[in-house]
């Protein structure tokens, strides 16, 4: 059974603080994919939901002091229960209170999967790389090489998403070349993808591949963007946005397979 047809067959609860542009998007995402969003921000529940859910997905999008506690002391739960977490850390390096925030959580966290740009994920292992609000600026640098090092600093699988996607545990590395570049012009488009990282991490059982499970949710993402901006091609982004949500229910396993480009590459940078 691929991870996909377990997604859909176990429906796992994917608990999310995620920053507000995008919430509604990220729980139509996950529903649509089959997955159970619930998205719970306040102090006196977190720990309670992290604790029942099947993954963590933390976004630091819209910062303020009370999302900050949120996100960690859910992180803390989810650790203490061996819940998957997957960290989006949204513009870091954009601010000072953006890294800040990011580097307090990889101390106190244990992450599962990092998923950023290129400059995101450089920031937030203190290397160069210029940002432009909430996207990667324009810069010269081994996107690879970075992911491995995040990956074997962390300790966790990292995700670098771009034309070509990056997904590696610091020792072996994939590459994905599915998506559109309509995914650019979709607020949110990434948030979501975080997200459904999250539940494909959710059923990868103990001991289990997960980055095959985590490679599987990048192929299977830009599978679905690429059928859905087929599908809205004299249209825009409004309607690839709506299209896009129709094929995260609608790909299956076997357009997945016909249709994912994903390759291996020689891994661990050091």
């Amino acid at each position: 059974m691929s991870y996909l047809e377990r997604v859909r067959t176990q429906n796992p609860l994917i608990h999310n603080i995620t920053n507000i542009v995008v919430a509604p998007f990220t729980a139509n995402g996950l529903l649509a994919l089959g997955a159970s969003p619930f998205m719970a921000y306040a102090h006196e529940e977190v720990a309670d939901v992290a604790k029942m859910s099947g993954a963590v997905v933390l976004n630091i999008g819209t910062l303020e002091e009370r999302v900050v506690e949120a996100i960690r002391l859910a992180g803390q739960s989810a650790n203490a229960n061996n819940v998957p977490v997957v960290l989006d850390p949204v513009g870091a390096g954009a601010t000072a209170y953006r890294t800040e925030t990011v580097q307090m959580l990889i101390r106190e966290l244990r992450l599962t999967v990092l998923r950023g740009n290129v400059a995101e994920v450089s920031n937030v292992i203190g290397e160069s790389w210029s940002i432009k609000g909430v996207d990667a600026g324009q810069g010269e640098g081994d996107r690879i090489g970075i992911a491995e090092r995040a990956a074997q600093r962390l300790g966790c699988v990292v995700v670098i998403t771009g034309r070509e996607d990056v997904i590696t545990d610091g020792q072996t590395t994939f590459l994905t070349s599915n998506g559109h570049a309509l995914l650019t012009q979709v607020t949110g488009a990434g948030c979501l993808l975080s997200s459904v990282i999250g539940a494909f991490a959710a059923i990868a059982r103990p001991g289990e591949d997960l980055l095959g499970s985590v490679v599987e949710a990048l192929a299977f993402y830009g599978v679905a963007a690429e059928i859905a901006a087929e599908r809205t091609a004299d249209q825009g982004p409004g309607s690839f946005q709506i299209e896009l949500l129709n094929q995260l229910a609608q790909v299956t396993p076997d357009i997945l397979a016909e249709r994912a480009r994903v390759r291996q590459i020689d891994g661990g940078a050091q």
